[in-house]
Formats: structure tokens, sequence, C-alpha cells
């Protein structure tokens, strides 16, 4: 990799599970190396210059902020991978990219324009969009923190200005670079969502041409133009012109949202909150197309002009679903089963692009490249533009049935899906006597398709057993399965998964008072031993203990409520399910999180706009408070302590 710097007589040779190689860079807040993990990943690894060490309150604060940016949605930006700040060598890890910083682009190659130019004004304002859906203001947006990837622009270091402002170590002057502050945030007052998007549209501003909106030859002559002087947009097309205009208001009430930006760069009607479908069109938009790097930006593919997402998708009140390019220019576990960057436009000699990395930021946005193979998936009616299986390559005539590239596009068109979950298991997928589906697979399922624009009127739950899911897949019968997985079982299946959306663990469930109250107080008790579950095994490896056989978890918490047995050993959600229903006794989970098991969601293979689609909508879920709420809501009446941060994401891919 380009421009790494070796170590130096001071650098550590490692930090947390990190062996470090080189240098990337250094600033304000801290060294950034370059290193790697056991698992070979590469990251980024900023040594922070703040000391947390002595200070808990500073430590709780620098907690509480680093959750919240761990819950930042995957689209255009990168992924925090650990973090450490109990020792004197507090540092941020998160995914190494490689790609010149925008501020060095145009260092090096003059302003940029047209297409690249739309795709940076979407790629970061998807980014942005996504940020503030999980609840977090930047702060520091410019130039120097967009990333120009191979795969699109990449916003970085969100939320680390918060991080170290919370340590009460800097709080005594203003957060930011003076040239992309709003002027709230120069003037003391409020800093919040809009002033990201002041500092947004001043790096538009600066990446069209090649100075700073707001520049000048002292931080007093910057800071004076911040607060009483207007820049001159003309340069910008339209809508891009218009969106940066409005973004530079001196009033933070007066600016759109970055749902606003996003919404009007793609063409999209105004209104609400941009879904996690809108984030993953917006990061598919962003993405460099090779067969057009000198053509204006086109949308993905299957979008239609307004005219033609009017009048042909087949659905009322459906936004349209893009506009014509020519015409707008935007910017696991065990399941327990009863092309390179267009070149910037301009002057310039360019030169090889040095390595920059990106700290304290999420996931990698969503990959470009062909358009999918066509999957069948459901066999709802469709817009008529789909096509059929019989005009898909290499692939056998069964039906008429419409197609669709991906789930999303199917949600999009149709605003429904047929989605599999289990139907056994209280508190977790339930379905009594062929009744309505209850229980927590099923709302989240529910939540997620809401987030890709279909109502809980247009889904259609079915029941699917583990060994049926990777055949119900493939054919089209339903379109995502909402369960745990074991990722290795299905590697020779043609599924695809994204998520989990929940870890729960392997544990034990006793009653409320018991004397067990960890593994080795097992020791010669009566453990229920349900039929087919590994969970038994598992603790017969560590504790001699007695089985005693059940045909189901159903039957163990008979034996468990008559005092037959002592303990019953399995997916503490699971468990907390089926204790969840029984009367006059509280039942205890003993949090000893023997093993993970990955609640996921199931889906056809190589659907990646799908996957990033709904791992904006689980990070969404953790981030407004949906995941605390069905957790209660569903195992409320078990002493249990569930886990309430967002999970590690999956790779899309």
């Amino acid at each position: 990799m380009p421009n790494v710097a070796p170590l130096g007589p001071g650098d550590p040779p490692r930090l947390g599970p990190f062996v470090l190689s080189g240098r990337v860079g250094e600033g304000g807040q801290g060294v950034v190396y370059l290193g790697r993990n056991d698992a070979g990943e590469h990251a980024a690894i900023k040594l922070l210059h703040v000391k947390f060490t002595g200070d808990t309150m500073a430590r709780s604060r620098f907690a509480r902020e680093l959750r919240a940016a761990q819950r930042v949605a995957s689209f255009c930006t990168a992924r925090v991978i650990a973090a450490d700040l109990e020792g004197d060598t507090p540092y941020i890890a998160s995914e190494y990219i490689d790609g010149r910083s925008l501020r060095e682009a145009v260092e090096e190659s003059g302003p940029i324009t047209g297409a690249a130019l739309e795709r940076l004004a979407v790629g970061t304002a998807t980014a942005l969009t996504a940020i503030h859906h999980a609840g977090i203001v930047h702060r520091d947006f410019k130039p120097d923190n967009v990333l120009l990837a191979p795969d699109g622009p990449r916003v970085v270091d969100f939320g680390i200005a918060r991080i170290i402002d919370s340590t009460g170590t800097i709080t005594s002057r203003a957060i930011g670079t003076p040239a992309y502050m709003a002027p709230e945030q120069i003037s003391g007052d409020k800093v919040g969502p809009p002033s990201d998007v002041f500092a947004w549209a001043s790096t538009i501003a600066y990446a069209a041409t090649g100075t700073a909106a707001f520049g000048g030859d002292s931080i007093a002559v910057v800071l004076n133009r911040v607060l009483n002087h207007d820049i001159d947009v003309s340069m910008l097309p339209e809508p891009l012109r218009g969106v940066v205009r409005s973004c530079l208001n001196k009033a933070p009430a007066a600016r759109p949202t970055a749902d606003n930006i996003l919404l009007r760069l793609l063409g999209r009607t105004e209104s609400g909150d941009a879904s996690t479908v809108v984030l993953s069109e917006g990061a598919h938009a962003a993405s460099p197309e090779a067969a057009d790097a000198t053509r204006a930006m086109r949308l993905p593919q299957g979008q239609a002009t307004r005219q033609t997402a009017a009048q042909g998708s087949g659905a009322r009140g459906v936004p349209p679903l893009g506009v014509d390019p020519r015409q707008v220019r935007p910017g696991g576990g065990e399941t327990l089963d009863a092309g390179s960057p267009e070149p910037p436009q301009g002057g310039g000699r360019r030169r090889r692009g040095r390595v920059v990395a990106a700290v304290m930021a999420v996931v990698a946005a969503v990959a470009a490249g062909g358009a999918l193979a066509a999957t069948r998936l459901g066999g709802d009616t469709a817009d008529p533009t789909v096509t059929s299986r019989a005009s898909v390559p290499g692939k056998t005539p069964r039906s008429s049935t419409p197609t669709y590239s991906t789930v999303v596009d199917k949600a999009q068109r149709t605003r429904r899906l047929t989605i599999g979950v289990k139907g056994d298991l209280p508190g977790i997928g339930l379905a009594p006597n062929g009744g309505a589906f209850t229980g927590f697979d099923v709302d989240v399922a529910t939540y997620v398709a809401a987030k890709m624009g279909v109502p809980a009127s247009g889904i259609t739950f079915r029941r699917i057993g583990r060994g049926d899911r990777a055949t119900a897949l493939t054919s089209g019968d339903v379109d995502l399965v909402f369960a745990t997985y074991a990722y290795d079982d299905n590697k020779g299946d043609d599924v695809g998964f994204a998520g989990p959306y929940y870890v729960a663990h392997t544990d034990v469930l006793v009653a409320k008072g018991s004397p067990i109250r960890r593994l080795g107080d097992m020791e010669g008790r009566r453990m229920c031993a349900p039929l087919g579950s590994g969970a038994v095994a598992l603790i017969q490896d560590r504790v001699n203990v007695e089985p005693v056989p059940a045909d189901n978890y159903a039957a163990c918490m008979d034996l468990l409520v008559a005092g037959k047995v002592d303990a019953v050993p399995g997916d503490d959600l699971i468990l907390a399910g089926f204790a969840n229903r029984v009367p006059n006794l509280r039942l205890t989970v003993l949090g000893l999180k023997l093993t993970d098991q990955r609640y996921s969601v199931g889906m056809p293979k190589g659907n990646a706009r799908t996957c990033e689609a709904v791992h904006g909508a689980i990070s969404r879920m953790y981030a407004d408070g949906t995941m605390k709420q069905l957790l209660k809501r569903h195992f409320g009446n078990v002493d249990f302590d569930p886990e309430d941060d967002l999970p590690a994401m999956l790779t899309c891919g």
C-alpha cells in the first residue's frame, strides 16, 4: 500500500488485537497507524492524544458516543472494527480505505466537475443522512474527512470530535475547522444536524471550485465571512446549485435536512425521511460506473423518469424511482428448531494517490458493477417494466412470473414481500393454529420491510423450517428469511446474508432464587435435554449434569415449573421467549453467554443493495430505540439482560 511510512522508534508495535505495520499520518486528534488483526483484516488505528484513565465519567461518555457512532448505517461510510479506552493508549480502529481525501484530489488535480461532482454530492449526502439517522452530529465535515474510494466517496471521522469533547478536556474551544464551520458553531449556539448541512454545502462548493468557500488569510477573516458573507454558487449545475444555496443559509432552521438534500438530488419527493431503500439508491448512484466514465451520472438500473414512474408503477402513492439523467444532476450460531473512480476533472497533473486512513466510521458503500442477474422473488404481480424469467440468459423458462433484480426492487415496485420466519417459538415467531404470526422476529421483519417501503399489510409471513430456508429462497417462495443462522452451514447454498439483527448466546434458564448462579453450580444437577439441542452437549462438556430427556422446549418449561429439572440450556432469546409466558413463576437467564447465536436475514445471493438496505434498517432500529422496545415487549417478564448494542454487520457483497 503506497505512502505508508515505517514505524518509528517511539511507535507501538501493537495496539489491542492489531499488529501495526506503518504510519498513515498524524492529526490534531492522534496518530493513525496501519494494522492487521488475527483474521487478516486491515484497519486504520487512531491512537488518540486524549487520555481517559482515571476519569470514570469521561470513559462512560466516550463509550456512549462510540456506541452511537457504531449505529450509523452502512452507506458511504466506513465501519468501526474495535476501540479501547481503558489503558494509557486509547484507540479507535476502523475499516482501512485505500483512497485520497477530497482535499488531496482537488489540490493535485483541480476542481471536480460533471458526473464526478454529481456522484460526490449524492454519496456524501447519503452518508450524512445515515449519520443523522443514528442521532450523530458529525461536527467536523470537511474535504479532509471525505475519502475517494474505488467504489465511491466515503465520509469518515463522524462523531469523533464529539467523543473527544465528551472527555471534558477540550470544551473550552469550538470543535471543527473554521472554513467549514456553520455560523452557530462560531457564535457558540447549539450545534446540530443543520451545522453538518452547512459544512456539507461548503465542502461541495470547495470541490467544484478548488478554493474554500469561506477562505481567508486569517482565522478572523474566515470567521467573518462565515458569519456575514454569502458565496457565489453559479458554477454549480442544477439541482445541486439550489440545494447548496439553501444549505448555506445563515439561519439553521431555514436549511434543508440531510434527508431532503438526498431526496432532491435523486429526484424524489421531498417529504419525510429518506428510507433505507433511498440510502441504498444513493450509495449505488454515487459509485462510479466503468462503462460510463465520461458520461453524466446515470441513476441505478431499473429507475425511470418521473413520468414513467408515475404512470407505469401500478401502485398509487409510490414516489418516483428516479429521473432521467438528462433532467437531473445529483451531486452464527446454532439454530434451535421445535472499477476505479473517475479522475477529478480540471487542471493539474494527477499523481498516484496516497492511501488515506478512514477512522471512526462505520460500514462500506454498496459495490456497483454490472446489472445483477434477475432472480425470481416471490410471486406477486409486478411492474410491467420488469423482466420475466424467460428473458434471463441461462435460465430455463418455468412460467411468466415476473422477476426483479433485487428484493429491494420488488419492495419498491409492488409494496409487497413474502417473509419466512419460525412459527413454533413463543416470543420469537409463533402462528398458533394457523393464526397471525407474532413474536420478535416477526416485529423485526415488519420494521425492516417498512423501511423498504412495504407496509405491514403488504407482508405475507410463511413458516419456514431450518432445512427448508435455502430452497425457499432460491426458488423464490420467500423473499427474505428472518431466523438464527449458522453461516458455515449454508456455504454451499446460493444464499446470502444480512445482519445480524441480534446476537443471542447459549445460556441456562433457572427459577429465580435458584442456588445455580454460574456454570459450576450445575454440577450434579438435573438439566432438561430437549430433542435436537446442541446446547446440552456444550454444557455436558464443561460440567457433570444429569440430563432429563424432553421432546421440546415447551416440555422443558413444564418440567422446570414442576421442579423436575433444575435448569434448561439453549439460545437465551428462545429461553426467554418461553419463560416470558410462564405464569406465576419468575424465571432467570443466568447470563453465561457461552456461544453466539446470530439472528440474521437470509436472501438470494448477490443482493448487495438489499443487504445494505437491511443493514440500514437494522442500524435505525437500534438508533431510534425500537430494538429496546421489542426486547421489553417480548421478554420483559423474565430476569434477562438482552444485548441492546448494534452487532457488527456482515460485509455485503
